[in-house]
């Protein structure tokens, strides 16, 4: 007797969706389910599950393309409900039109779904529904069925009464080790259709259009006629899409009128960006011949001369208080003689050339810098000299980069690769520059990247790297240039 009414109990405890009454206005209530495994071994499970994916998975690493799935990822992320958990988006270089996320807030994209969607809000639904499997805690609750299955009935008194107690180790040993990464990316009916549903709420909190979402189901059932392959994986891992489209149209009209706001911007970019890249293949030529891709889009770490920069990272502050920014926690640190500017390097980021003089291969260089000949009245004494414009900004970076052409004669700029735009608050202005290294014998690059201060000088760094790895270290140079933080009221002559 007392058998069945903890299984009764169990059940209850099972029901995770709850339907608001459907007056004009409401929204239909979503509640996670049972679930033995804390909000911390979320994480920690989904940190070891990434790590694993991504040795796995071919991961793209084009810097925009990043910056856009990222940007749009915590906009959506802001909205999501539970707990709040630091998510992470990254794009698996497969060419299926899916996505997946992993327990703690790790959330992939497959390029053929970027590739795919027609726009912004399409995508927007995707993102939201991953989103939503992690913050209802949909991959540990599979686990915890599989525990509970596997611990049998004697389990039930303590599991019913609160958390287990045991390790994460322990519970992950018990549902199979990390090879229930499978009981992550597969889910019921009833599962799905809850990420449909909290994704379109998500949706409209975030300024997107829910009825976006009911546009992709109805993209997937165009491409299931014409171009199976394509959403093969999505299909086997979904409810039809003609039954998706309808609840979230159901949830749409629920929700009322979306207070709507500006697209993040730049899908058409990236999309052009992806069509310059070698064809991605499919998750399952993946599985049966893995391999490393070339051309920006390589796994993590693979085919680099370096260990790959960890993304776990650790912020420095300057002495005086003039800056703090992030490198990754692998990474080294050194100090400039006068204490202002530091390079950051990873193992076998600094190579020696025959006679013993040292150089840097790989690494970032952040520094102040004032124009040799100064400036009158925010302008130089002759600014036909400039390669950028007349703004001090753009005088005093034509001044750093003509010193690092002449200092390193191999390095030449590349036309028409300079870039405006902001960083930490101000203007800034990047270029590129390349050449081969007569350390090396390879091809390097270096980007140069300069952030205006208030009394005409600049705050630069130089990002540098061979150049066929330059791709793939361009999210971790990014981090590092997003992370920089000035403070204009601290010294820095």
């Amino acid at each position: 007797m007392r058998t069945r009414h903890a299984m009764r109990q169990l059940g209850l405890a099972l029901v995770t969706l709850v339907l608001a009454s459907a007056t004009a206005g409401a929204q239909t209530v979503v509640r996670p389910g049972f679930n033995i495994f804390t909000v911390a071994q979320d994480v920690q499970i989904g940190r070891q599950s990434a790590s694993q994916v991504e040795r796995q998975l071919p991961m793209m690493n084009d810097g925009a393309t990043q910056r856009y799935v990222s940007a749009l990822g915590a906009r959506l992320a802001a909205q999501a409900p539970g707990p709040k958990f630091s998510y992470q988006f990254k794009v698996a270089n497969l060419s299926d039109i899916n996505a997946f996320a992993l327990p703690g807030g790790f959330v992939y994209v497959n390029r053929g779904l970027l590739e795919q969607v027609r726009t912004e809000g399409e995508l927007a639904g995707v993102m939201a529904h991953e989103i939503t499997h992690v913050a209802l805690r949909h991959p540990t609750n599979q686990a915890s069925k599989a525990y509970l299955a596997n611990a049998g009935l004697g389990v039930l008194g303590g599991l019913l009464g609160g958390k287990s107690g045991t390790s994460t180790g322990g519970l992950v040993k018990a549902v199979g080790g990390f090879g229930m990464n499978a009981l992550f990316l597969k889910f019921s009916r009833s599962v799905e259709s809850q990420a449909d549903i909290a994704g379109a709420q998500i949706m409209d909190r975030a300024g997107y259009d829910p009825m976006e979402m009911a546009h992709f189901f109805e993209l997937l059932r165009q491409k299931a006629g014409s171009d199976p392959g394509k959403v093969a994986v999505f299909m086997s891992d979904h409810p039809a899409p003609i039954d998706r489209e309808a609840r979230v149209a159901q949830e749409a009209k629920l929700l009322g009128a979306v207070t709507q706001r500006a697209p993040i911007g730049g899908l058409a970019s990236v999309q052009g960006r992806l069509r310059g890249f070698p064809a991605a293949r499919t998750s399952a030529q993946v599985a049966a011949n893995p391999q490393t891709p070339a051309d920006g889009a390589t796994a993590n770490g693979a085919g680099l001369s370096i260990e790959a920069p960890s993304t776990r990272y650790v912020s420095f502050r300057q002495a005086q208080g003039h800056f703090r920014v992030d490198r990754p926690d692998n990474w080294t640190i050194s100090t400039a003689t006068g204490g202002y500017g530091i390079t950051l390097l990873p193992r076998r980021g600094l190579v020696s050339d025959a006679g013993g003089r040292n150089s840097i291969a790989c690494g970032v260089i952040l520094s102040h810098y004032v124009p040799f000949d100064g400036t009158i009245a925010g302008s130089a004494p002759d600014p036909r000299t400039s390669s950028f414009g007349v703004s001090p900004l753009e005088l005093a970076t034509s001044d750093l980069v003509q010193q690092v052409e002449q200092s390193n004669p191999q390095l030449h700029r590349v036309a028409g690769s300079e870039q405006r735009t902001t960083l930490s608050g101000r203007p800034s202005l990047s270029v590129r520059l390349t050449g081969q290294s007569g350390t090396t014998g390879r091809t390097e690059q270096v980007t140069v990247l300069t952030r205006e201060l208030a009394d005409d000088h600049i705050v630069y760094l130089l990002f540098i790297a061979p150049g066929d790895e330059f791709a793939a270290l361009d999210p971790t140079f990014n981090h590092i240039a997003q992370s920089l933080q000035i403070d204009e009221r601290a010294p820095h002559n």
